[in-house]
């Protein structure tokens, strides 16, 4: 009967033992899932922040646009400026069309030909400029006119 009392009290044991890893580990799953909880309320805190920054910079942008579209740069020099520049450029797109629709080579003045020449006759590939290709032309808006 020894045997027996000794093995039931061996079976008491770890029966009590595995009672008390089920306890600790339910008390870590526990732990854990505050954590996990804690987490996400915080992380929903921080995305309403976000949603509430990022609308008010929105905000503010479109304000400074408005500001912007509204304000009006009577200065005559500044109009002329623009006027000037964008007629050049009109002037000069059907020459860089090609290019700039990587289609061609980078239009050259005469000036700028000679020297090239001169580079590559020193035979030094490492002289001449990369060429690079745009796929569009960048935006532009309508030059205002001085009346």
């Amino acid at each position: 009967m020894e045997p027996r009392l000794t093995h039931e009290i061996e079976l008491n044991k770890r029966y009590e033992e595995i009672l008390k890893r089920r306890t600790t580990l339910l008390q870590e799953m526990e732990n854990l899932h505050e954590q996990h909880e804690n987490k996400k309320k915080q992380h929903t805190m921080d995305v309403e922040a976000a949603i509430e920054r990022n609308a008010q910079l929105l905000h503010d942008l479109q304000k400074i646009e408005n500001r912007l579209k509204t304000r009006s740069f009577t200065h005559p020099d500044i109009l002329s400026l623009e006027a000037r520049y964008w007629a050049s450029v009109e002037e000069k797109i059907p020459e860089w069309e090609p290019f700039l629709l990587g289609r061609g080579p980078t239009p050259v003045r005469d000036g700028e030909k000679s020297q090239r020449k001169t580079r590559r006759k020193k035979g030094s590939s490492q002289d001449s400029p990369p060429t690079h290709t745009v796929t569009s032309l960048p935006p532009r808006s309508n030059p205002k006119t001085v009346s």
